[in-house]
C-alpha cells in the first residue's frame, strides 16, 4: 500500500490537492480570529494548499477570514467556494460568485460548487458556471451533497464538466461506498470528503484510538489516513489551531496496514445496501 498522493487529477486534466483545509464555522468568533488565520497559514506552509469555504459560512465571514489568511499567497492556494442553492439561478449564481470574490479579495476561484441541490433547474446553474469559467471568475465547477440520482440528473442536464462532488464521508458515514463512490470513480469524478473526523466525534472511538496508539499518532490522523488511502478521495479537515493543522498535514505520511483497515472495517462496517446520502 502506498502513501497518499499529493494531488488528484480532475476530469479536466488539472489537479487538486489531496488534503486541504475546511473553514465551516471559522470567522464567526472575533476572539479566535488570529488563531484561525494562523492555522490556515500553517496548513499552507505544510502543503495543505486547498482551502474550502462557502458563502453560507457565517454569511460570508468565513470568506473574509480566508481572504485575510491568503494575502500575499494567492498563487499557491487552490481555492474552493460554494454557492447556496437559493442563489443558484442563471443570474443569481453569477452575482453570488462575484460577491464571494469581493469578500475573498481575489480575482478568481479555482473550484466553485453548488452547495446542495435546490429548486433552481440544474441546467441554469450549469449555464451560469460556464459563463463564470468563460469570464475567468472561476477555473472549474462542481457540486456538493449530490447523491447518485442527483449526479445522473446533473449529467443529463449537461453537467459533464463537473470536477468533483463534495460529500459527507468518513469512517462513520460509509453509505456512499455502496453505489455513489463506484459511480463517481467510473466517471472519474473525485470525491472531496467534508467532516472527515465527524466534527471530532471519531476521536474518542476505541478502535480509532487503538490504531492511533499502535502507530504513535493521533486518532485524527488515523481517520484522515483511512480516507486518503482510497482512490480519488480528498479530505478537508477543519482546524482553528496551528498545532492541529500540523497534525492534519502529517496524516499524509501515515501508512495503515491491511490489519488496521480490517479492524476499522469491523468497527465501522461498510454498507450492505444503498443508503441515502447524509448531510451535516
Amino acid at each position: 500500500m502506498t502513501l497518499a498522493a499529493d494531488a488528484i487529477e480532475l476530469p479536466s486534466g488539472q489537479t487538486m490537492p489531496v488534503l486541504g483545509q475546511g473553514t465551516w464555522y471559522l470567522g464567526e468568533r472575533p476572539a479566535s480570529r488570529q488563531d484561525e488565520i494562523a492555522a490556515l497559514r500553517t496548513g499552507l506552509d505544510l502543503g495543505m494548499t486547498m482551502i474550502d469555504t462557502a458563502e453560507m459560512y457565517g454569511d460570508g465571514a468565513s470568506e473574509e477570514l480566508v481572504g485575510e489568511a491568503i494575502v500575499g499567497r494567492r498563487p499557491e492556494v487552490f481555492l474552493v467556494d460554494k454557492v447556496l442553492p437559493s442563489n443558484a439561478s442563471r443570474r443569481g449564481t453569477v452575482q453570488a460568485c462575484r460577491r464571494s470574490l469581493r469578500r475573498l479579495g481575489v480575482d478568481h476561484i479555482d473550484l466553485y460548487l453548488l452547495h446542495w441541490r435546490g429548486t433552481n433547474p440544474l441546467a441554469e446553474t450549469i449555464e451560469a458556471f460556464a459563463e463564470l469559467v468563460d469570464a475567468g471568475d472561476i477555473g472549474q465547477w462542481g457540486v456538493s451533497n449530490f447523491d447518485l440520482s442527483d449526479m445522473t440528473d446533473l449529467l443529463e442536464a449537461g453537467g459533464s464538466a463537473c470536477a468533483t462532488n463534495q460529500i459527507l464521508y468518513n469512517l462513520t458515514r460509509r453509505g456512499p461506498e455502496y453505489d455513489l463512490l463506484p459511480w463517481l470513480r467510473e466517471h472519474r469524478i473525485p470525491v472531496m470528503a467534508y467532516s472527515p473526523i465527524e466534527q471530532g466525534r471519531l476521536l474518542g472511538h476505541p478502535q480509532v484510538a487503538e490504531t492511533a496508539a499502535r502507530h504513535g499518532v493521533t486518532p485524527a490522523q488515523v481517520a484522515l489516513a483511512w480516507l486518503l488511502r482510497q482512490e480519488r478521495v480528498a479530505a478537508i479537515p477543519r482546524s482553528s489551531n496551528p498545532e492541529h493543522a500540523r497534525e492534519n498535514a502529517e496524516a499524509r505520511d501515515l501508512q495503515l496496514s491491511e490489519e488496521d483497515v480490517a479492524a476499522l472495517d469491523t468497527a465501522f462496517p461498510p454498507p450492505a445496501g444503498p443508503q441515502p446520502l447524509e448531510m451535516l
